[in-house]
């Protein structure tokens, strides 16, 4: 169902998209040109209680996700995660593929709960989320596409895993074109778990817990440490990584037009609304009733 409170930007469940010759509740798959035809308000800002991929074969225009705007690209690939806010602005005949998935489809099949988050563009980031791909490897992962939509439109007893083994072989394929373009060293490594455990550990409490020192006593490690590692990887300090998640969460509040800023200040931990309103203008150059009225 696509669940919408007055004012407020539409949640949309995984169920509402599915088509008629599609028999599993748990993912959608589709060419992209034909699921704009059959779901075209999807154009406006929303978003879902599910994981979204989208492969670009043609087109131009934009998409924005969690409020950054990215051109369009064949060859372009996206990753979202539950709760992302993302639009779509296309110019021109758009093509590609889309595949949709609950959080459910996974659990029965992984033993590792946390499987997903180890690729950095299941990370929330929508930077990091959003990838142009060679051409071998937009044509091995449209391969997968394709056996996927062919898959959902049947119930057999096989293709539930078919369909997750395809998913998994996106997965890694991708990573593995980043990790070729970013080979890092065994001790980089090392440090690029403590950075994977931090952002974790960030999207868990970012409302709770706002100094580098609180995460890095989480981590059993320096403050120091914590921010070197940050800087090496993604040229942010600690603190500012922290201080991009929280915008980022207050931004989504924003574009709901019944939430209150001081509702907003409330679940973000802040004191008061003036700090949370001086906090929010100091790193973003308008404050949340600006911001409210050019979003909405």
């Amino acid at each position: 169902m696509i669940q919408r409170a007055k004012n407020t930007i539409p949640v949309i469940d995984i169920c509402s998209l599915n088509g008629a010759d599609h028999r599993r509740d748990d993912i959608v798959a589709e060419p992209f040109a034909k699921y704009l035809d059959i779901h075209p308000n999807l154009y406006r800002a929303h978003r879902h209680t599910f994981y979204h991929m989208v492969l670009f074969t043609k087109g131009g225009g934009s998409h924005t996700v969690d409020f950054e705007r990215f051109d369009v690209k064949p060859g372009q690939m996206y990753f979202m995660i539950p709760g992302q806010v993302h639009s779509w602005n296309f110019e021109g005949e758009t093509d590609g593929y889309i595949v949709n998935f609950s959080e459910e489809l996974f659990r029965p099949f992984l033993a590792d709960a946390e499987y997903l988050e180890r690729f950095s563009f299941f990370s929330g980031d929508a930077a990091e989320g959003v990838l142009q791909l060679d051409t071998p490897a937009s044509a091995a992962v449209e391969n997968c596409f394709r056996h996927i939509i062919e898959e959902v439109k049947h119930t057999n007893s096989y293709g539930q895993d078919l369909i997750r083994a395809s998913l998994l072989r996106i997965f890694n394929l991708v990573a593995g074109t980043i990790a070729e373009s970013a080979a890092v060293s065994l001790p980089q490594q090392s440090n690029r778990v403590v950075l994977d455990n931090f952002r974790k550990l960030v999207n868990r409490h970012f409302a709770q817990y706002k100094l580098p020192k609180d995460y890095a006593a989480l981590l059993y490690i320096t403050p120091n440490h914590l921010n070197a590692v940050c800087q090496d990887f993604l040229g942010k300090s600690a603190g500012e990584i922290i201080r991009d998640r929280i915008l980022v969460e207050a931004k989504r509040l924003l574009v709901n037009a019944d939430t209150t800023i001081s509702d907003i200040a409330y679940q973000l931990n802040f004191t008061d609304n003036s700090y949370f309103t001086k906090f929010f203008k100091k790193y973003t150059g308008t404050t949340p009733e600006e911001f409210k009225k050019v979003i909405q």
